[in-house]
């Protein structure tokens, strides 16, 4: 997991002790891998609920709903949760916008994809596909916070989905071997091309609606 993490250098990237440099400083005192993701998974399914009763249909999510998702997730666990990160990252090879401009680029955001794609009530599954692929992929290419950003962009598509009156989002198309392709999408939204990554949520959608369909029978 280490091999994983983002490089950094700061108060964000302190790691906890005894943790050998895998677990990053944090309000639990977990030092093992294992647990970390045990304690950041079941706290997202509190976050997912409690987003779920918080911002309905009609909600136009803003740069500081993004945050407060982020506090909601892992506020029990990092003291950091839900603030812009103060310094740089990158990840395998590829970075990340400077720490500097994310209160900007994060009201464009909430200016421009934020705004023209929430309340989310697209019904045409392609035009859904590519309303999710642009506030995905810009908030990505942000990546405003210093951890949980793939997945809170994955949470603000599946409260958008549900907006717009899908099921649950299945995000499998995601992984696993389509892993390659999502990155390649989200290269391609570098240039404002968000075709590619629309097509990775198309699979999406087709994906939550069968497995919806099946569940009812």
């Amino acid at each position: 997991m280490a091999a994983n993490r983002y490089q950094a250098t700061g108060i964000e990237a302190e790691f906890e002790l005894g943790s050998r440099g895998r677990v990053l400083r944090n309000l639990l005192g977990i030092v093992r891998v294992r647990d970390m993701n045990l304690a950041e998974s079941q706290a997202l399914e509190i976050a997912q609920d409690l987003a779920l009763d918080r911002f309905d249909a009609d909600h136009r999510f803003t740069a500081q709903d993004v945050c407060d998702l982020h506090t909601l997730w892992l506020g029990p666990i990092y003291p950091w949760a839900g603030e812009y990160r103060s310094v740089d990252i990158g990840k395998g090879g590829f970075q990340f916008a400077h720490a500097r401009l994310i209160p900007g680029l994060m009201a464009q955001i909430e200016q421009g994809a934020l705004r023209i794609h929430t309340p989310c009530r697209v019904g045409d599954d392609s035009a859904l596909a590519l309303a999710l692929a642009e506030v995905h992929a810009e908030l990505i290419l942000v990546h405003p916070f210093r951890e949980g950003n793939g997945r809170l962009a994955r949470l603000l598509a599946l409260l958008m989905a549900l907006q717009a009156g899908l099921p649950p989002l299945d995000f499998s198309p995601m992984l696993g071997r389509g892993r390659r392709i999502y990155i390649g999408g989200i290269h391609a939204a570098m240039g404002r091309d968000y075709l590619p990554l629309a097509a990775v949520f198309e699979k999406i959608i087709v994906r939550s609606k069968r497995r919806a369909a099946a569940n009812m029978r």
